[in-house]
């Protein structure tokens, strides 16, 4: 599945005509590990988040150097209650493990919304549906083809 996901990125940002490069390393797991064996800041890393407010489910991006700031996200979703998808719930609506999510939610039917914080880079980086494949892109591409919510979660 996680080469699939890969295959519908690349697609959707050619087709897009979105300017990214793709790199292969080793396997990473922590946002710290991605921005080393990628040669890039912590802050570039577009973390994705799966997150269940309220009794729905919504992708959250933010700078990988940056925790989600729970109060902060309640208020934008309007609920009292948010949690972390389960390792579980992520494989049942992404086909993917935590660690390897694209911060396209629009490729998974979730609502994507994107900490403004990461624009603060010029180019972000992530894990494209696999631990050993990354892609790094402008922020500007990043926006105009996902079409984010832009609201401050950290």
């Amino acid at each position: 599945m996680a080469s699939c996901v890969f295959e519908r990125i690349e697609t959707f940002l050619k087709q897009s005509g979105a300017s990214f490069t793709v790199s292969r390393h080793e396997p990473v797991f922590t946002s710290e590990q991605a921005a080393a064996v990628r040669g890039t800041s912590l802050a570039s890393g577009a973390k994705a988040l799966v997150i269940k407010a309220g009794e729905k489910f919504v992708h959250i991006v933010l700078p990988a150097d940056r925790k989600l700031d729970s109060k902060k996200a309640r208020d934008v979703f309007g609920v009292k209650s948010i949690r972390f998808a389960s390792k579980q719930e992520v494989e049942q609506l992404t086909g993917l493990q935590p660690g390897s999510i694209p911060p396209f939610g629009s490729l998974f039917n979730l609502p994507t919304y994107c900490d403004p914080a990461l624009g603060e880079n010029p180019s972000i980086n992530f894990n494209a549906g696999d631990h050993a494949i990354s892609v790094q892109m402008s922020y500007a591409d990043y926006v105009a083809v996902e079409k984010p919510m832009l609201t401050t979660v950290t």
